[in-house]
């Protein structure tokens, strides 16, 4: 349950097996093996990092996700309504993540799926690799949110396609 916890309260953001490891008092390996089993219970979705190899981006680190985000509300025993939360970003990433991911299976749409960061913080929060193509989506809550430079993105990989997703126009992606 500690490790649930820890991992509820890093949505969106990129997991170290070793602090992990270190805050619960247990072998890298014994937390690997739990995410792994929490992966195939279908309580954690894995996020992978994307990568051509360049020097300047992050390949170690794996982001996780909870398949439902009430049951990560219940880990860390928070329900309360939005408009009290500090967290609404990183719900908003992980519902739309597994909404997402629902839409692609159901319509038979493979795709391969991962983040893309580098180590001056530069960050994609959703690559979708299928049929040769990248297609890349920014997720942020907020309407008023814009595309924060990602130069070394598009001009690194010039023929991908560049999304925002928000509340507004989520529903375009996942029916």
């Amino acid at each position: 349950m500690d490790l649930l916890k820890l991992i509820a309260f890093q949505i969106g953001k990129e997991v170290s097996l070793n602090e992990l490891a270190s805050q619960v008092k247990l072998d890298v390996k014994t937390v690997g093996k739990y995410l792994d089993l929490f992966e195939k219970s279908f309580i954690l979705y894995k996020l992978s990092p994307f990568s051509k190899n360049l020097k300047k981006e992050i390949t170690m680190k794996s982001k996780y996700f909870f398949y439902d985000n009430g049951i990560r509300n219940g880990v860390i025993l928070q329900f309360n309504k939005l408009s009290d939360r500090n967290d609404v970003g990183e719900l908003f990433e992980n519902f739309f993540l597994m909404e997402r991911l629902k839409y692609l299976s159901n319509n038979s749409i493979y795709r391969n799926l991962y983040f893309w960061r580098t180590y001056d913080g530069q960050e994609i929060d959703l690559i979708e690799e299928g049929d040769g193509k990248l297609i890349a989506i920014k997720i942020k809550y907020s309407p008023m949110a814009k595309v924060k430079n990602i130069k070394s993105f598009t001009s690194t990989y010039t023929d991908t396609k560049i999304e925002l997703v928000n509340s507004t126009n989520y529903l375009d992606y996942i029916i």
